[in-house]
């Protein structure tokens, strides 16, 4: 039987090896687009913000 020693250091192993080895595969640097077409993209804080209600008549975007 492993004692508790033992799977306590399988457990970090195995942890250190999925956050070192499972990237979210993104290459390249991070940078802020310019385009205009990036303009009209939404923000974090307007993705995370509930939109105001709108009526029923108007087309939802």
């Amino acid at each position: 039987m492993l004692t508790y020693p033992r799977i306590l250091v399988r457990t970090l192993v195995l942890a250190f090896s999925a956050v070192t080895l499972g990237g979210c595969g993104q290459t390249g640097a991070l940078y802020l687009p310019t385009e205009p077409a990036a303009a009209q993209r939404a923000t974090l804080p307007q993705t995370l913000i509930k939109p105001a209600a709108r009526p029923a008549s108007s087309p939802a975007p």
